[in-house]
């Protein structure tokens, strides 16, 4: 029998724990969107609008995150309680979060989503430097992806900007209060100029745009199309994609597609995919925000930092050291995007040298591509917000960036080892001689085929023993001969095998032209003109070669065969004359540059002897400064015009017959013209040094300014940072308090109809017996007028006759009773005065109470029924006059009493 029961419980402990864990995963089946509502400055009146504004039947949770005041306690959820049919909640620790409600951060605390669950942080950051925004945000898209929606109303800062990023990355939506009407748009125009807002509306329209969104962005399954007809749509726009931008995506993966022109199709409220190709045809520049939106620009300053400390720490060291002293490290990050990655290696490398191989002389070179132009030319600038830099450590902030009035930029030691340039994959040819390809999460959007195509290419584009960096949900596959693992867990890998390769290599190819096209196009090409060939081989066989040069010597255009007179120097490419310049024209030809800039001479001419290819030989150099065309103007022609060796060879033969005399005057000349060199050069060795101890004075003098400027500039960015946080903290307490004194001029307003509408006259006195309030009615009673508040009221005169007022107040004030009389006015009305303590609500004393009830009627009525007494005495029997006096009415008796003063009553 005891088996049986013990066995009919376990059974039914079991049943139960199935039917719970069926119910759990039912209910996590159902994952209702969560909407995260990101304020701070100016956010109350926000709020205030867009829940009035949110219809009772939204399946949504709303989760607000404000700047809040840490010492404060938070009186945000019974402020917004008025506003909205949904539960206000404050969040509480591991709080489970349900639809139809609006939870609200509490002070102090940082706030993150997992599993549904809401879990409160302690801030690791100090106050003035939190972003609660950002870190909700990026929780929010990771726990619910593409049921993630952000929404940023009015603030100061850029805090919300990243989330967005983030929560539009996984799919998600983004709404962005109008800048226009914000109370402060800081905030909203932060992530406006981020292009991170799906939806940018005022205020009000904001929910109506994301209910409309949700029912078309999440439809129920009888109107979701087929998968063939969502296929044949999404292949359609990947044609109008290809047409409009000349970029494939029929090698993205549908499912990153269909997601992605999901959100477009919801945003402008259209029902299938089909509606939205039409929109598309009718609409180009709907086609470059759908571009834009396929591309992904995500990203962040050391995204993941356990890769970056293990790539600073042992891979790159490894990799810098296993190459010659003297060897540019090349590196490639396609998909670089806004180029936060970029800059992180170039620090990363930085660092790894500077902490493990200082006197290595390795030079870095990244090559940062990606398909969008915007994001390329934000890239080049290195500007980013505060917010964006929120993930830096504060040493590596200060030392590779520098404080800018839109945030912070890299320094230029790090932007000039960055490369930026557009590039697509798919259709450009690839980056070589490479030591480090950095591919991360965009492999992860692509359809295997194309996965398998990029990994060799990778292949080829490495050196031997290049590293290749993957994103955490990105692997090489089946290309385990291509590479090998050195840190499975981070996804590094190293190339492995020569450099030749036995199987054919898939190179990526761009768009080319139809043989029609061809045809076409040369059938429009214009007829030859016999004037311009022959005007081009005059300047080819006839005209002296010559070169067009800047102020600074930089060539700009060369005209002939300068090769007589210019060569390519040796190491890095230099466009510059005077490295260019042959041995014996270089001193030459840079005096006559300078003579001709110094004194600005328009034309100058002169005759050198040089060592050519051939021997000795004479050249005539012209120079000319240009004036005409306006587009040459500030330019320098400079003509190479060679001297015919008839005449250098007759000037040879009379120098072997020069006579003795003339040979010694030739010496002696040409002594003469050394001793001048010799001066000349000197001068300007004097003129140099002393300019160059000016110039190190005014460096050291600058150096120190300079860093004096620096510290007092992160003084004041530091100040600054903490005053606008405290600015937006006192902004959000200065709001609630501005609801509270509403809600305390209403309850006003409410007690002052309240006591007005009793008819009683009523005075509320302080301690010393001053006026604080009274009613209207107390003024028929004391002459008072608005402007007596605060004045005793014993210095007024009344109608009353109560001799005894000043002292029942004493009383009153002394013992902490209640006093009641009946009091009469010198034009015969009547009045029940009641005089007790003002008690507060914590049961203090803080003044007195007087009310003065008009009874005239009553004593009226009670003064004719005494007249009429002693005839209905006589009238009949003692006994019956017995009972009519015992069947006085109770009031009348009582307020006889309190006419002759019998019997004051007495309340504690």
């Amino acid at each position: 029998m005891q088996t049986k029961t013990k066995f009919h419980r376990l059974t039914t402990v079991k049943s139960k724990v199935e039917r719970k864990a069926k119910l759990d995963k039912n209910e996590e089946a159902v994952r209702f969107p969560i909407a995260g509502i990101g304020t701070s400055a100016g956010g109350l009146d926000a709020l205030e609008h867009f829940l009035k504004k949110v219809p009772q039947s939204s399946p949504l949770a709303f989760v607000i995150i404000q700047h809040l005041d840490p010492s404060r306690k938070g009186i945000l959820p019974e402020l917004l309680q008025k506003f909205t049919h949904m539960k206000v909640i404050q969040v509480r620790d591991r709080l489970k979060i349900r639809s139809r409600c609006v939870y609200v951060i509490p002070p102090n605390k940082d706030m993150s989503l997992l599993r549904g669950r809401l879990h409160l942080i302690a801030p690791v950051l100090p106050r003035g430097q939190r972003l609660p925004i950002d870190f909700f945000f990026h929780s929010l898209a990771h726990d619910r992806r593409e049921h993630a929606i952000g929404i940023v109303l009015s603030g100061m800062g850029s805090d919300g900007m990243l989330g967005l990023q983030a929560i539009k990355e996984k799919g998600g939506l983004t709404l962005v209060q109008d800048p226009t009407t914000a109370k402060f748009d800081g905030m909203p125009k932060s992530a406006v100029n981020a292009g991170v807002a799906d939806i940018v509306a005022q205020i009000d329209d904001l929910p109506g745009r994301l209910i409309n969104y949700l029912e078309r962005s999440f439809p129920s399954r009888s109107l979701r199309p087929s998968k063939q007809e969502a296929d044949n749509a999404v292949d359609k726009i990947v044609i109008l994609l290809r047409i409009h931008t000349g970029h494939d995506f029929a090698l993205y993966k549908k499912n990153t597609l269909y997601r992605r022109i999901q959100r477009r199709l919801g945003i402008h409220q259209l029902h299938t995919i089909a509606d939205y190709f039409g929109y598309l045809q009718k609409n180009p520049k709907e086609l470059d925000l759908l571009f834009k939106e396929l591309l992904i620009g995500i990203t962040s300053f050391f995204r993941d930092r356990a890769v970056w400390e293990e790539l600073q720490n042992k891979i790159l060291p490894a990799l810098i050291a296993s190459r010659s002293s003297g060897h540019v490290f090349r590196a490639w990050l396609p998909g670089c995007s806004t180029g936060e990655e970029a800059y992180s290696l170039a620090i990363s490398f930085k660092q790894a040298i500077d902490e493990h191989l200082p006197h290595t002389r390795v030079q870095l070179k990244i090559f940062a591509t990606d398909l969008d132009k915007d994001a390329i030319i934000k890239a080049r600038l290195g500007v980013y917000s505060e917010s964006s830099c929120g993930e830096i450590p504060p040493k590596q902030l200060s030392k590779f960036f520098d404080k800018h009035e839109h945030g912070y930029r890299v320094i230029s030691d790090i932007r000039e080892m960055v490369v930026f340039a557009p590039h697509s994959l798919i259709k450009d040819p690839p980056f070589t001689r490479l030591d480090f390809v950095s591919c991360r999460n965009l492999l992860i959007y692509f359809m295997p085929e194309m996965q398998n195509k990029l990994m060799p290419l990778f292949h080829y584009s490495l050196s031997p023993g290049g590293v290749l960096l993957l994103g955490g949900s990105e692997t090489i596959g089946a290309f385990k001969d291509y590479f090998k693992p050195i840190d499975q867990r981070q996804r590094i890998f190293q190339r492995i095998g020569g450099s030749l390769r036995i199987e054919p290599l898939d190179f990526p190819a761009s768009f080319t032209q139809t043989l029609a096209d061809e045809i076409s196009i040369s059938n429009t090409q214009p007829k030859i003109s016999l004037q311009a060939v022959a005007d081009q081989f005059i300047l080819e066989k006839f005209a002296p070669p010559a070169v067009l040069v800047d102020v600074s010597g930089n060539i700009v255009y060369v005209s002939g065969r300068t090769g007589r007179y210019l060569e390519p120097a040796a190491g890095k490419a230099n466009w510059n004359i005077f490295a260019m310049a042959r041995e014996g024209l270089r001193y030459e030809l840079g005096n006559l540059f300078q003579k001709a800039l110094k004194k600005k001479i328009p034309f100058l001419s002169r005759r050198f002897e040089f060592e050519g290819d051939t021997g000795t030989e004479q050249l005539e150099v012209s120079l000319q400064r240009l004036t005409q065309p306006e587009a040459m103007r500030g330019f320098i022609l400079m003509v190479f015009t060679p001297v015919p060796s008839k005449l250098h060879k007759t000037h040879a033969h009379s120098k072997g017959s020069i006579a003795p005399a003339s040979h010694k005057r030739l010496v002696k000349d040409l002594e003469l013209k050394y001793q001048r060199a010799r001066q000349e050069t000197q001068i300007v060795r004097e003129e140099m040094q002393s300019s160059q101890e000016e110039l190190r004075s005014t460096n050291e003098e600058q150096q120190s300014t300079n860093e004096e400027l620096q510290s007092t500039n992160e003084e004041l960015t530091t100040s600054k940072e903490e005053m606008q946080s405290l600015n937006e903290e006192l902004q959000t307490v200065n709001a609630e308090l501005q609801a509270k004194v509403e809600e305390l001029s209403r309850s006003n307003n409410d007690m002052k109809n309240l006591l007005n509408s009793t008819d009683i006259a009523t005075l509320f006195l302080d301690e010393q017996v001053k006026i604080r309030r009274f009613t209207t009615q107390a003024t028929k009673i004391f002459k008072l007028i608005p402007s007596d508040i605060g004045r005793p009221i014993t210095d007024f005169s009344s109608d009353l006759l109560y001799p005894e007022f000043r002292a029942d107040i004493q009383e009153v004030l002394n013992k902490l009773t209640l006093k009641e009389r009946s009091v009469e006015t010198s034009d015969d009305r009547w009045f029940a005065v009641r005089v007790m303590p003002y008690r507060t609500l914590d049961n203090r004393i803080d003044g007195i109470v007087i009310t003065f009830s008009d009874i005239t009627a009553a004593k009226k009525l009670e003064a004719r029924l005494r007249e009429q007494q002693p005839s209905l005495e006589k009238k009949m029997p003692h006994s019956s006059s017995k009972k009519i006096s015992v069947a006085r009415p109770e009031s009348l008796r009582s307020k006889g009493r309190a006419q002759n003063r019998i019997g004051d009553k007495t309340i504690r």
